[in-house]
C-alpha cells in the first residue's frame, strides 16, 4: 500500500519549501553588497578605479568554501544542532559584518574596508555551505527539484533587493543607512532557522577533522561513474555559460542602446528567471530530476541558438525580448535542475564538504570557459560563435546518457 503524495499546493506552501526560499534569500543578500553596491560607494567617494578592481579578490571564499566545509560536518556545537547551530551563528556575524561594513571609510582606508568586506564574504560563503547541508538533510529526494527552486527564487529576491533597493535608496540616505537595512533583512531568516526543526541526523557522521575531509572524497570516488558525474558538472551549462559572458557586447554590436538592454533585461529577463526557476521546481515535482535535466538542457541549447537568429536578423526589439525571455526561462530551469542534481549526489554525512566541492566545481566554467570566448567571436563572428555555444552543449547532454537515465529518477523510487 503506497501513501497519497501530498497535492502540489500543499507541497509549494509547506513548511521545507517556504524554509528553502527564506534561507535563498538569506543567501542572496550578501552577494552584491561586496560586488556591485560596494563598487557604487567607492566610485561615490573617488577611490581609484584600479582599486576598485582589486576588490573583486574579496569575492575568493565563494570560490574556495570547500576548504573549511569539513568543519561543519565534523563539529556541532553545543546549542540547536549540528547545522541550525552553526547557520545562526554564521547568520549572526553576518548581519553584524554588514553593518560595520557599512560604517567603513573606503576614502581614506580602502584597505580596511577590503579587510571587513573579506569577512562578509566569509561569512555568507559559510552560510552558503550550511544552507546547502540543511536543504539537503531537510528534503526527500523527490522534493529536492522544487526545494532548489523555490531557494534560487528566493536568492533572486535578495539579490534584488541587495543590488537593485540598494543603490536606490543609497540616491536618499548615506551607505551606512543602506548597510543597515540590509543586515536587518537577514533578521528574518535568523528567526526562520531558530524556529525550524534540525534535519534528522544519520549515522556515521566523521568523528575526526581528518575523516570529514577524506572520507567524503574516499565515499564519492567509490561509486560507480564518479568521473563521469564529475565531467558532467563542469560540462552541462558550458554552452550557455559561453554565450552569457560575450551577451552585452553582442547586444550592442547590434546597435542596441544602454536603455533598450536595460530595460528588456529588467522587464522580461529578470521575471523570466524568476518564472522559469520555480516551473522548473513545480515539473520536477511530476516528471523527476533526471528528466528534467534532458528536457531543460535542450531548451537550454535552443535559447543559445536564438541568439544566433538575433545575430541574422540584427536589430530588433521585439526578438531581442524573445529571446532574451525564452534564455532566461531556460536557464532558470536549467539552474534549478542542476542544483537538485548535485544535491542528489551528496551523502547526508558529508553533506557540507561533498555540495561545496561540487558547486565549487560548478563555478569553473564561468571563469574558464568564458575567459576566451572574445577570441572565439573575433575567430568565428557572433553567428558562428552563438551556433558553437548551442553545439558546445551536446557533450553534456550526452553524459546524461549515464548520469542521469531517462527511464530511470530519483521520483520513481520514492
Amino acid at each position: 500500500m503506497t501513501m497519497e503524495k501530498p497535492s502540489m499546493i500543499r507541497q509549494v506552501f509547506g513548511r521545507k519549501m517556504l524554509v528553502a526560499l527564506s534561507m535563498g534569500f538569506s543567501c542572496g543578500v550578501p552577494l552584491l553588497l561586496t560586488i556591485s553596491v560596494l563598487q557604487a560607494w567607492m566610485k561615490q567617494e573617488g577611490v581609484d578605479l584600479g582599486v576598485i578592481g582589486l576588490f573583486s579578490l574579496v569575492g575568493l571564499p565563494y570560490t574556495l568554501k570547500f576548504l573549511w566545509a569539513p568543519l561543519f560536518d565534523r563539529f556541532t556545537l553545543p546549542f540547536l544542532g549540528r547545522r541550525k547551530g552553526w547557520l545562526v551563528l554564521a547568520q549572526i556575524f553576518l548581519a553584524l559584518a554588514i553593518v560595520l561594513l557599512g560604517f567603513s571609510q573606503p576614502a581614506r582606508f580602502p584597505w580596511l574596508m577590503a579587510l571587513v568586506a573579506f569577512g562578509v564574504t566569509f561569512l555568507s560563503a559559510s552560510q552558503d555551505i550550511v544552507v546547502d547541508a540543511y536543504r539537503r538533510e531537510d528534503l526527500h529526494d523527490a522534493e529536492l527539484g522544487l526545494g532548489s527552486s523555490m531557494y534560487i527564487y528566493g536568492y533572486r529576491l535578495g539579490m534584488l533587493l541587495a543590488s537593485g533597493g540598494g543603490l536606490i535608496l543609497a540616491d536618499h540616505i548615506p551607505f551606512s543607512m543602506v548597510y543597515s537595512l540590509m543586515a536587518l533583512s537577514l533578521v528574518p531568516g535568523i528567526v526562520v532557522t531558530v524556529l525550524t526543526p534540525e534535519p534528522r541526523e544519520v549515522p556515521g557522521k566523521p568523528a575526526t577533522l581528518s575523516q570529514a575531509v577524506v572520507e567524503p572524497l574516499k565515499e564519492y570516488f567509490s561509486r560507480n561513474g564518479a568521473v563521469s558525474i564529475l565531467v558532467f558538472i563542469l560540462l552541462y551549462k558550458i554552452g550557455d555559460t559561453m554565450a552569457s559572458a560575450m551577451t552585452t557586447p553582442f547586444y550592442l554590436d547590434m546597435g542596441f542602446t544602454m536603455s533598450e538592454i536595460g530595460t528588456v533585461v529588467k522587464l522580461f529577463g529578470f521575471w523570466a528567471t524568476l518564472i522559469g526557476t520555480f516551473t522548473g521546481g513545480l515539473l520536477m515535482l511530476r516528471i523527476g530530476i533526471n528528466r528534467s535535466l534532458w528536457v531543460f538542457g535542450a531548451l537550454q541549447a535552443l535559447s543559445t541558438a536564438g541568439f544566433a537568429w538575433l545575430a541574422l536578423v540584427g536589430h530588433s526589439l521585439p526578438l531581442l525580448a524573445g529571446v532574451i525571455t525564452f534564455e532566461n526561462l531556460s536557464a532558470g530551469m536549467g539552474t534549478a535542475a542542476y542544483a537538485a542534481f548535485m544535491a542528489s549526489m551528496t551523502d547526508r554525512r558529508f553533506t557540507a564538504t561533498q555540495y561545496a566541492l561540487l558547486s565549487s566545481l560548478m563555478g569553473i566554467p564561468r571563469v574558464m570557459a568564458a575567459a576566451p570566448t572574445g577570441f572565439f567571436v573575433k575567430i568565428l563572428g557572433w553567428e558562428g560563435f552563438f551556433i558553437a555555444c548551442t553545439v558546445a552543449a551536446l557533450p553534456g547532454m550526452l553524459l546524461l546518457l549515464k548520469c542521469a537515465p531517462w527511464k530511470r529518477d530519483l521520483q520513481d523510487d520514492q
